[in-house]
């Protein structure tokens, strides 16, 4: 999720720096500020609701939907509460190839200076065929000046909106929900996690609320804490480095901190970087990679086996045969246990489910060793549990007959205690040891709010597993009653409550999108034993010297920040640090202030005293330092301004250090001079008059390319510069009689401003003042400047200023670091293509294609550079407000202009006679037809006859959705979701009879484990022509010829007639034609002859050009 039109302050910055905060991302555009990222969607209940919120419903009809040509559309306005609303939406994606939707505050413009409301809401895309599969996201933001949009850039996948079949375009139509829930809400930063509850909350990364939940339910389970306690480290260790140390000290930190704690040190430790700790994963799969992990750190240490001891249990896999004295068994240990929510009403009947026994007779009976096929029955039963019983709610699925994960917010209940040995045992096997009890009270529960695209997770936990419950939600942890924890998360439907109770009203149902995903019991008679007392004799002394350091560290800060109004930060720069910066580190201006000696001084003590700290740092005697003051001038340079007066010098530290900054920060930034006789004695400072000026030298070398100070003058502004020339020849070590040329540094900001210096008038003339930089070198004559690349100082200032080095990646290989060049920002468009031809040894610069880098994702942006698309390289590499140095390129068969000018088809021509499949590129100009296509793929293929004719299909699913008409133009075709397939016309489907009929053939599977009327199509889809009165074992026999496939496994393949994904088996004798009637139908897809059979075919390569969803990566522990 992402969220609202110019970041605030803390969601401006990078990525890395995101360790303390959930970062919420609003719309943005490529003019404005940083990328959007897909974050999660948050919790409700973060805020505290003082009164019943207005609500309203507002639904907006989109027509003519796929022509839609503008980047981004408004909805009309509408109103909650006096307030203005309307939906933006980015139909083709804000720079992703999702959909992008969000709520927008519609007169912002015009709102007073500090306006802010807050607001939840739900942005819905409604399934106009099945409207269970509308997808919904729900939220909450305070909407301002800065942030007066907030919603997702990362809805939905434009794969999946533009699928007819889906239901979300029909008849190019798109429905949009949006339901705003006003709110007034109080502070939520001034609530105390550890005063209000005894406990504190973790800090989300982004979108880690998944990782915090359960971190939270591992912590609060004190057995497992302990073991974590006791595992080998060492002082030496780095958390960053060691997931035992990281987990020790972020459950140390939960222990004994009074504020919530960061997880940054932990997911460093599992070998991730920061675009991981913005990928939602999974509770249930982190869970299992974390104990897989930790059970492998533990192996030959005091706590090995701990994991296994917690949270292992086993159950026995069961073949019996019926009818002969046969049976196979199977032990197998289990962590967590994946229970049904579809069809269950409760934990117990999930455990019905899961013993069931199945029969196995018929086509699938049971080859028993030594009997042949025989009846059976097939089943688990359990031998034993754990005393830490993790059930993991199935409330996630996939879909097979819409092609994709759906959320079960059924209503599911669960047990404050469980009992499994009811019913006299009959979850155990007969290996069970029926001594121990296997009554369970409920610890934990977790909780996922939102659907399968994103949302908030969060836990209640009991964690001393008295009648209080509380709810760990990132940072803020509360106390709740039993009802919210159990009732309230059993998830189904709720009715709203009527607004006229007296009159007959119908009631309105909504969804319950919170609802319980894990959960966590305690066995009654292990309850003892696991929530143990765990103190500071539990954890290593390394380990609590280090976070009691850490945590010294922190209140010392904490201190220094609270008395910072007392102190002063005083910064002295020296000649040391202009000689070992100038040149090095920086190249304008002096020196760089964070790198030189900082003192922390009290601001009443006076200054004199202050430099007997100097004496003390610096070895220089008080009567021997003059100190500078610095100032930043105009045009943005920070120069040594004045000397501090004898006066100056008697005050404190403080009047000081207002007398010196005007913006009142606590720095006072000082130059110390010091003179140095020639016997490296030390002088007393020079008597400095009105008419002198303290000027500082740069010396530059046009054949080593280097820039370097070399020292400081004190000049007579009504001087001439030949009158120091032999003092500069001799800070050169030049020959005596050497011609030097002198240039001013003025500015570098916003481009370089360098000077040259006429040694002939005054330095006063030339407005040289105190504090100014001249940069000189050796003259050069017209002949030997063409020696140098950068022959003078200005020209070497302009280099060092723009100079980029680029690193360049194969767009194919986007990982991977091929070459890399130093450039210079300036470069056009031209310059850079050269220069990576070149490098590349491509004769025509023009065939090189580039792309720029996202920040962000760190992949390359979908849209490559258009030819001269950009005027410089800077332009290349600014993504929003960061600044890459990657580029991607790719070498092109024809010149970037003249490929612009195409449309380029990616098309694959299935063979009429042999099987197999050829992907073709097809390049034609924009403005051409598919009869164009057919005949530019005519010349590259081989046709069964010279005057064959060739068709053009959209083929998406593996079904086909359209016959391209010849006069269509290419221009609007999307090969990009769909796939192109070209094939020769059959002669029976040119000579159609009246009742003839043209039907679409499709091959489909089901799963064994999913509901019967769920089809799963795959393979290709063709065309059939149906004659009236033809029988299916007619049509059978012609299939059977057309597809080659063998008797033996023809014979296993059923038929059927599938109308909305509802297959009706039909039989030999059934008369196929009168099947296919309806001519009124949706789209040819809804109808058609379906051949069950199993998928063996490979996939074919091509199919990769579909698209499919990406789905999140998966969870990984690295180290």
């Amino acid at each position: 999720m992402d969220l609202g039109s110019n970041l605030r302050a803390r969601a401006r910055v990078c990525l890395q720096q995101q360790e303390d905060e959930e970062m919420l991302v609003p719309h943005q555009e490529l003019t404005e500020g940083p990328q959007p990222m897909e974050a999660e969607t948050v919790s409700a209940s973060e805020n505290q609701q003082v009164e019943d919120p207005p609500t309203l419903k507002y639904r907006w009809t989109i027509e003519n939907f796929s022509r839609l040509n503008t980047k981004k559309l408004y909805s009309d306005i509408f109103h909650v509460v006096g307030y203005k609303w309307r939906v933006l939406i980015f139909p083709k994606g804000n720079n992703v190839d999702h959909l992008s939707l969000y709520l927008d505050v519609a007169d912002s413009a015009t709102l007073p200076y500090g306006w802010s409301r807050y607001a939840q809401f739900s942005l819905a895309v409604v399934n106009q065929i099945h409207g269970k599969y509308t997808i919904r996201k729900d939220t909450q933001h305070q909407f301002n000046g800065r942030e007066s949009d907030w919603g997702f850039t990362s809805f939905m996948s434009l794969s999946e909106l533009y699928d007819p079949s889906r239901g979300y375009l029909v008849n190019d139509t798109f429905v949009i929900e949006a339901e705003v829930t006003v709110r007034k809400v109080v502070d939520y930063w001034s609530y105390d996690s550890k005063k209000e509850t005894g406990y504190v909350g973790l800090k989300n990364q982004g979108a880690t609320c998944y990782m915090n939940s359960l971190l939270q339910t591992l912590y609060h389970i004190p057995y497992f804490r302990k073991a974590v306690y006791h595992m080998p480290t060492t002082e030496n260790d780095m958390p960053s480095g060691s997931i035992p140390l990281a987990l020790q000290s972020l459950f140390y930190k939960l222990q004994y901190s009074d504020n919530s704690v960061a997880t940054k040190e932990l997911t460093k430790s599992f070998g991730w970087d920061t675009y991981d700790s913005f990928m939602q994963h999974d509770v249930q799969e982190l869970n299992r990679v974390l104990c897989e992990k930790l059970e492998d750190k533990m192996k030959g240490t005091v706590v090995e086996g701990t994991i296994q001891h917690l949270f292992e249990g086993h159950h026995m896999n069961y073949i019996e045969c019926i009818n002969v004295d046969y049976k196979s068994t199977r032990k197998e240990s289990f962590y967590d246990l994946q229970l049904d929510v579809k069809g269950c009403r409760d934990v117990y009947a999930s455990f019905d489910k899961y013993v069931e026994v199945e029969r196995l007779e018929g086509d699938n009976k049971y080859q028993a060793e030594n009997h042949g096929l025989q009846d059976a029955k097939k089943g688990v039963l359990f031998i034993d549990f754990p005393p830490v019983l993790q059930l993991q709610l199935k409330r996630f699925e996939y879909d097979f007959m819409r092609d994709t994960m759906v959320k079960i917010n059924d209503r599911y209940e669960f047990p404050l205690q469980l009992d499994l040995d009811k019913d006299n045992g009959k979850y155990l096997s007969p290996d069970a040891d029926r001594r121990v009890r296997n009554l369970y009270t409920l610890h934990s529960v977790l909780v996922h709010s939102g659907g399968v695209h994103g949302g908030h997770y969060y836990a209640f936990i009991r964690p001393t597993l008295s009648h209080l419950w509380f709810k760990f939600d990132d940072e803020k942890v509360t106390k709740e009653d039993a009802k919210k924890a159990l009732e309230e998360q059993y998830g189904g439907e709720e009715e709203l409550p009527q607004t006229n109770p007296g009159l007959n009203n119908t009631t309105f149902k909504f969804t319950k999108y919170s609802n319980a995903y894990m959960l966590v019991y305690i066995r009654e008679s292990d309850k003892e034993k696991i929530m143990c007392d765990v103190d500071e004799k539990d954890i290593a002394e390394h380990l609590r010297i280090r976070l009691k350091k850490e945590q010294e560290e922190k209140e010392h800060k904490k201190k220094e920040k609270a008395e910072a109004h007392l102190y002063t930060i005083i910064k002295v720069a020296r000649n040391e640090d202009l000689m070992e910066q100038i040149g090095k580190e920086i190249f304008f201006d002096l020196v760089d202030h964070d790198k030189v000696r900082a003192f922390r001084i009290q601001k009443q003590l006076p200054f004199n005293h202050f430099k007997e700290e100097v004496f003390k740092e610096f070895g220089i005697p008080v009567q021997f330092q003059r100190f500078w003051l610095w100032a930043k001038r105009q045009n943005h340079t920070y120069r040594p301004n004045r000397p501090l007066t004898p006066q100056e010098e008697t005050q404190s530290v403080g009047q000081l250090r207002e007398v010196s900054n005007k913006t009142h920060n606590a720095e006072l930034k000082l130059f110390l001079e010091v003179e140095i006789g020639p016997d490296l004695h030390f002088l007393p400072p020079p008597l400095k008059t009105k008419e002198e000026i303290l000027l500082f030298f740069k010396l530059y070398d046009p054949e080593k390319e280097d820039l370097k100070f070399v020292g400081r003058l004190f000049v007579k502004s009504l001087g001439k510069p030949t009158e120091v020339f032999s003092k500069l020849i001799e800070m050169a070590e030049f020959p005596p009689n050497e011609e030097i040329d002198l240039y001013e540094e003025i500015k570098f900001e916003p481009t370089v401003m360098c000077e040259h210096i006429d040694k002939r008038i005054s330095f006063k003339s030339s407005q040289l003042e105190d504090g100014d930089i001249i940069c000189y070198q050796k003259s050069l004559t017209s002949t030997n400047r063409n020696q140098f690349r950068y022959p003078d100082v200005p020209s070497f200032l302009e280099y060092v200023r723009n100079r980029q080095v680029v690193f360049f990646r194969a767009l194919e290989k986007p990982k991977e670091e091929d070459f890399s060049l130093e450039l210079s920002k300036l470069f056009t468009y031209d310059d850079v293509v050269e220069r990576v031809a070149r490098q590349l040894g491509v004769d025509d610069p023009s065939k090189i294609r580039l792309s720029s880098h996202n920040c962000y994702s760190q992949q390359p942006k979908p849209q490559p550079i258009k030819y001269r698309g950009v005027d410089h390289l800077v332009d290349m590499l600014v993504h929003y407000n960061q600044t890459s140095d990657i580029l991607y390129y790719e070498i092109l068969d024809i010149p970037l202009p003249e490929l612009q000018g195409l449309k380029t088809l990616k098309v694959a021509f299935h063979h009429a006679i042999k099987e197999e499949v050829v992907i073709h590129i097809i390049r034609l100009p924009k403005n051409s037809t598919v009869a164009d296509v057919i005949n530019d793929l005519k010349t590259k293929v081989e046709l069964s006859r010279p005057d064959a004719e060739v068709r053009l299909l959209e083929v998406f699913y593996h079904k086909i959705y359209k016959i391209f008409p010849p006069g269509e133009k290419i221009e609007n075709i999307n090969d990009q979701y769909w796939t192109l397939r070209a094939e020769e016309i059959p002669e029976e489907e040119k000579s159609l009879g009246l009742h003839d009929r043209l039907i679409h053939v499709y091959h489909f599977t089901r799963d064994s484990n999913q509901n019967q009327m769920q089809v799963q199509n795959f393979g290709e889809p063709f065309f059939l022509v149906i004659k009236e009165g033809e029988t299916l074992t007619d049509i059978k026999i012609r299939i059977q010829k057309k597809l080659q496939v063998p008797d033996d496994e023809f014979s296993k393949w059923k038929f059927a007639f599938i109308s909305l994904g509802r297959p009706e088996y039909l039989q030999d004798s059934d008369i196929v034609s009168n099947r296919f009637q309806r001519r009124d139908i949706y789209g040819a897809w809804e109808q058609y002859l379906g051949l069950e059979h199993s998928d063996t075919a490979p996939k074919k390569a091509y199919t990769t050009n579909q698209n499919r969803h990406t789905f999140e990566k998966p969870v990984k522990i690295y180290n």
